[in-house]
């Protein structure tokens, strides 16, 4: 038997709850103790049934990806399948094929933490685009834990300039010592700030859009029709959605620019696309070249800490061993 955050509701938190060890099935597969899990908005979007990829199936353990301890001692990063088999738990089985090792003295939180809200944009301008150095990239959406990430990995991956927009200005102020050249508030009227956006962004090659909805509709034409040569191409990559699941691209910005919508996430990437991208993050994150600001609890503490207010830009880290004692 083992602890492991419960599902059993997606209208509810998960519980601590006393549940049956998993046991590997295939010969790729063992099982490995869980020293850190981070609760990423994928995990809730898992824990609440809205994910493109849920299966609804109940109950389930939440939990996408963690550090584990293997068998032989070693430590690894590991991503597991879309099962109700999460890694919110004191032990997880994984496949191999989907867990790199980690270099020795690694802090498990900080890769927890970091590697989720990482991965979305690197894969994207490694994976999904022919992103080169010295070009320009806008940020929408860039206050959360993705968005801050997508600001320094821009940066890191040789973007000259990098334009980063969102509505909370103390969040905004902060990108400046992440390497954002531009800050562009999203706050007030929509309309008013596709204009803003316009103005400050019709340069940019690529868009890494973790809002969609209304601001990514309303900020295209801006983009577009103040754009010095608009047969240069603006690549718009729809990572999130949190403004809203649609938006209507204008027919017009199709024909009377180089504009292309692309995609990035599960689907779009291979799992072995995402895997060979974890050791080059992993060695950015390890080597202090991505900052994340990560807290910790015990998975013991997962059903209050669930809805709890967040810390500015704070990405909440659950270890799974810590707190056992005191539930039994």
């Amino acid at each position: 038997m083992m602890f492991a955050a419960i599902v059993r509701s997606f209208d509810c938190a998960p519980k601590f709850e006393l549940v049956d060890t998993p046991e590997p099935s295939e010969s790729s597969e063992v099982l490995v103790d869980v020293l850190a899990a981070g609760l990423h908005n994928r995990v809730r979007s898992q824990a609440n049934g809205s994910h493109y990829t849920s299966s609804d199936e109940l109950p389930l353990i939440p939990g996408i990806d963690g550090v584990g301890r293997l068998p032989n001692g070693q430590l690894a990063y590991f991503v597991v399948p879309d099962t109700s088999l999460g890694t919110f738990a004191e032990k997880a089985v994984i496949d191999l094929r989907r867990s790199v090792p980690l270099p020795e003295g690694v802090d498990p939180v900080l890769i927890a933490a970091a590697m989720n809200p990482a991965m979305s944009s690197w894969v994207a301008l490694r994976r999904r685009v022919d992103f080169q150095p010295g070009q320009k990239v806008l940020v929408l959406g860039a206050t959360g834990s993705s968005g801050q990430m997508a600001v320094q990995i821009a940066k890191l991956l040789g973007a000259s300039q990098v334009i980063a927009a969102g509505r909370d200005q103390n969040r905004l102020n902060s990108l400046s010592a992440l390497g954002a050249d531009v800050i562009v508030s999203l706050a007030g009227d929509p309309e008013a700030a596709a204009k803003r956006l316009g103005e400050a962004a019709s340069e940019v090659d690529i868009v890494i859009d973790y809002l969609w909805g209304k601001p990514a509709e309303l900020a295209m034409l801006p983009l577009l029709t103040q754009r010095s040569d608009r047969s240069r191409k603006l690549t718009w990559i729809q990572i999130g959605s949190v403004a809203g699941a649609t938006a209507a691209v204008p027919s017009v910005a199709l024909r009377s620019a180089n504009f292309q919508v692309v995609g990035s996430g599960q689907g779009s990437v291979s799992t072995a696309g995402y895997v060979a991208e974890f050791p080059a993050l992993i060695d950015a994150i390890s080597a202090g070249k991505l900052k994340v600001n990560s807290v910790s609890f015990p998975l013991s503490q997962v059903e209050e800490v669930w809805n709890a207010p967040a810390g500015m830009g704070e990405r909440v880290v659950f270890i799974p061993s810590a707190g056992t004692e005191r539930a039994l």
